[in-house]
């Protein structure tokens, strides 16, 4: 029988002052999440962590974590993370590249035989498309930086990503099974030639079909041995359990009026029953506390507890631009939705990075990390000030409300030392 996976040592909690901050400005959080969201109903509720220095220096919660059924958000409530699936499954990923088992420039047909005569789209509607082939084969590298040609099919914007909607891949309720996509994937063409724009896309769900045939066990069973559990993250999993069940927030759609709508009951929720697909792009729930572990481990170079989850040369080459050229996104992107859209923002391998803070117009460093999820869920990472912010809240889609910029403004001023 298993042991019981044990936690690393909780962080420790230190006053604002402590860790070169500012009690009073960390409070203007709260003030501003309750007077311009929770109080006026656009977010159900909230809850912010900042961590700095070692320890965590702010924690809130704020509201309801289910509205309907008047229960507060708590320490452990479970929240819908989609997108911050990610950055989870890109660093699985990465274990099994510094393990040699996998190459940034493998082509992806090496492990997806059947995807080896994409083509790119041209004209038509599916099933006649009109493909011509692409300048280079995809490669690891495109999927781990949304280079791919891949899309999403919500992004309601081309004949390649209504062929994705008439599939179902990459919808927000799952259906069919990863297998089944990544078949119907091999009859659907990309939107453009690998490496030449960017696109978010199912491209890190593929990544999950790929390290379930490399390591030999399940997807899931792979991020849950080798970092879930080892990181203590027990509230982490692509599913709720009977038992946690009432721990699950309610998901909101935003009406578009200032107001909210149920999306997502959490007593008849999809998340509350094993799923056919194992979504490594948006799968996963989780707890502030959980997913505080994960960037613990990340800000401390790979490591948290004597548990490694990958050396500090795998993550810098992780949260460093790999745009072609050193672009950034609003140079690449042809997305119409995603996580991040700023001037001054690149993409490395599973994170958006910053690579110029002026062009954003947003404090910040050079060398933050980030991403969020399409229920207005963020978090970001930067090593420059020793800093871990974590947003949550259930609320879609993710462009309602400009908060994760709110948010950088009201942690960044509340910083009085500064370590640059």
């Amino acid at each position: 029988m298993q042991a019981q996976a044990q936690k690393p040592r909780s962080p420790a909690t230190g006053s604002a002052a402590s860790a070169g901050m500012s009690e009073t400005a960390l409070k203007r959080i709260d003030d501003h999440l309750k007077r311009v969201y929770v109080d006026p109903g656009r977010f159900a509720g909230a809850q912010t962590l900042v961590y700095r220095r070692g320890q965590i220096v702010y924690q809130s919660s704020l509201g309801y974590a289910d509205r309907e059924r008047k229960a507060p958000i708590k320490d452990d409530t479970i929240f819908r993370i989609y997108s911050m699936t990610k950055p989870i499954t890109s660093v699985a990923l990465m274990m099994l590249f510094e393990e040699g088992r996998i190459q940034l420039d493998d082509p992806v047909a090496k492990y997806i035989p059947e995807w080896a005569n994409l083509g790119v789209f041209q004209a038509g509607i599916a099933p006649a498309f009109l493909t011509r082939p692409p300048a280079r084969p995809m490669q690891i590298v495109d999927l781990l930086r949304h280079t791919s040609g891949l899309t999403y099919g919500f992004q309601n914007r081309t004949n390649v990503d209504a062929a994705y909607r008439d599939k179902g891949i990459g919808a927000f309720e799952k259906a069919g099974t990863l297998d089944c996509w990544i078949a119907d994937l091999a009859r659907i063409p990309l939107e453009f030639s690998p490496g030449e724009a960017w696109n978010y896309s199912v491209s890190t769900d593929v990544l999950g079909n790929i390290i379930q045939k490399i390591s030999g066990m399940p997807f899931e069973q792979f991020v849950r041995q080798r970092i879930l559990d080892p990181l203590g993250m027990t509230d982490t999993d692509f599913f709720v359990p009977e038992a946690k069940a009432h721990r699950l927030a309610a998901c909101y759609s935003a009406d578009g009026e200032g107001g909210m709508t149920l999306q997502d009951d959490p007593a008849t929720s999809s998340f509350l029953a094993p799923p056919d697909l194992i979504s490594g792009g948006g799968g996963l729930v989780s707890t502030t506390a959980d997913y505080l572990a994960f960037c613990r481990a990340l800000l401390n170079g790979g490591e948290l507890g004597g548990v490694r989850l990958i050396g500090p040369k795998t993550l810098r080459l992780m949260t460093t631009n790999h745009l072609p050229g050193n672009r950034d996104l609003t140079e690449m992107s042809r997305s119409m939705f995603s996580e991040a859209t700023n001037a001054g923002i690149g993409f490395g391998l599973g994170f958006a990075v910053n690579m110029n803070p002026a062009s954003t117009l947003l404090p910040g460093s050079v060398g933050e990390y980030y991403w969020g999820g399409a229920a207005s869920t963020a978090f970001w990472i930067d090593p420059a000030e020793d800093l871990i912010t974590i947003f949550m809240t259930q609320l879609l889609p993710s462009s309602s409300y400009p908060i994760r910029r709110e948010l950088r403004a009201l942690v960044y001023g509340a910083i009085t030392e500064s370590n640059l």
